[in-house]
C-alpha cells in the first residue's frame, strides 16, 4: 500500500493533504507495498528497487548509502508487539531522498509515520526534505524513550506482584522485557553510527538549523542508550533476585506443610499405639477415648508451640 501526501503552504494554517499523485514536494509513504507498487514507485520516482525492497526487509541494518542524487536512510525503529510474548521489538524504516520527492518504507504501519500523516508533527513541511527527515529521526529517538519508560513502569508492576509470588509467570514476563531491552539497545547503538555518519558526511544538504536539529536527536539517541543499558542491568538484577525470591516463598510453604504434617502425625501415633489388637492402657477406663483425644490435642499443641517459636510456622 502507498500513499502519497503533500504539504498546503498556501493555506491560512499549513496543512499536509494525501493527493494521490507523483509530484515534485511529495512524500510518498509505502507500507508493506506489493511487487507492483515497488515496481511503479522505482519507475516514477526513478529509485533503485533494491532501495525499497532492502527497507523491507526485516533483518536489515541501519545504514545509509548514496548512488546517482538518491539517497537512502535505514534506521531502526521501535515497534509494540501486543499479540506477542515479546511487547516490543524493532523494525527498519527506510528514508529514500532524491530530488525532488521523499519516500518512507516500513514493513507494517508505525506510530511515527502516523503522527506525520495525521497531522499530530508541527512544523512539518514534505517539500523541505532534509528537515522531514531529521523530524522522523527526532520523533523516532522520541518513541524509543517513550516505550522505554512504558518498560519501567511494566517492570515495577511485574517487581510488585512477584514479592508473593511463588510461580514463574511474572519472571518470564520480566525475561521478555529482558529481550525488549536488549532489541531496543542494539537497534539505538545502530541508529547513532547513522546519525554519526549523517553529521560528519552530510548526505543531505543541511543548513545551521538542520544541524542544530541533528545534533538534538543525537543527544536523544544517545540518552535512549543510557536509559535501555540502565534498565536492562537493573532488569538482569532484579530477576536474579526475584528468582531466589520465588524459591524462598517456595521453601517457605514447603516448611508450612512439613511442620503442618509433623503436627498431625503425633494423634495418628498415639491412635494407633492405642489401637492395637492387644491389651493396651486405659482400655477399661469409661473415659478412655476422651483422655486420648485430650492427650493427642495437648501433645500436638505443646509441638506447634515449639515449631512456631523456631519460626516454622
Amino acid at each position: 500500500m502507498f500513499r502519497i501526501y503533500r504539504t498546503v503552504e498556501g493555506a491560512t494554517v499549513p496543512r499536509t493533504d494525501e493527493t494521490g499523485r507523483f509530484e515534485p514536494g511529495a512524500w510518498v509513504s509505502l507500507v508493506n507495498p506489493t511487487a507492483d507498487e515497488i515496481r511503479e514507485a522505482a519507475e516514477k520516482l526513478s529509485i533503485p528497487g533494491d532501495y525499497i525492497r532492502a527497507a523491507l526487509d526485516e533483518e536489515e541494518r541501519p545504514r545509509t548509502e548514496s548512488e546517482d542524487g538518491v539517497t537512502l536512510i535505514i534506521i531502526d525503529i521501535p515497534m509494540p508487539y501486543p499479540e506477542q510474548t515479546i511487547l516490543y521489538t524493532t523494525m527498519p524504516l527506510g528514508i529514500i531522498v532524491t530530488p525532488d520527492v521523499i519516500v518512507t518504507v516500513c514493513l507494517r504501519e508505525n506510530a511515527i509515520i502516523e503522527d506525520f500523516a495525521n497531522g499530530r508533527v508541527k512544523l512539518f513541511y514534505t517539500a523541505k526534505k532534509t528537515r522531514f527527515v531529521l523530524q522522523i529521526l527526532f520523533r523516532n529517538a522520541s518513541y524509543f524513550l517513550q516505550y522505554l519508560r512504558q518498560i519501567e513502569r511494566i517492570s515495577d508492576r511485574l517487581g510488585a506482584e512477584l514479592n508473593q509470588s511463588m510461580r514463574n509467570r511474572e519472571l518470564i514476563q520480566l525475561m521478555n522485557l529482558k529481550k525488549s531491552l536488549v532489541y531496543f539497545s542494539t537497534s539505538l547503538k545502530s541508529n547513532q553510527i547513522v546519525l554519526d555518519k549523517t553529521l560528519t558526511f552530510q548526505p543531505l544538504r543541511m543548513y545551521a538549523d538542520d544541524t542544530d536539529l541533528l545534533e538534538d536527536v543525537i543527544i536523544e539517541n544517545k540518552q535512549a542508550i543510557e536509559m535501555a543499558n540502565t534498565y536492562s542491568t537493573i532488569l538482569s538484577e532484579t530477576m536474579d533476585a526475584f528468582a531466589s525470591i520465588i524459591s524462598n516463598n517456595f521453601n517457605n510453604v514447603l516448611k508450612l506443610l512439613t511442620s503442618i504434617t509433623i503436627i498431625l502425625a503425633i494423634p495418628t501415633m498415639i491412635a494407633s499405639f492405642l489401637g492395637m489388637n492387644v491389651p493396651v492402657p486405659l482400655q477399661d477406663e469409661p473415659y478412655g477415648f476422651l483422655i486420648i483425644i485430650a492427650l493427642s490435642l495437648i501433645v500436638s499443641s505443646l509441638l506447634a508451640v515449639a515449631i512456631n517459636r523456631k519460626g516454622w510456622l
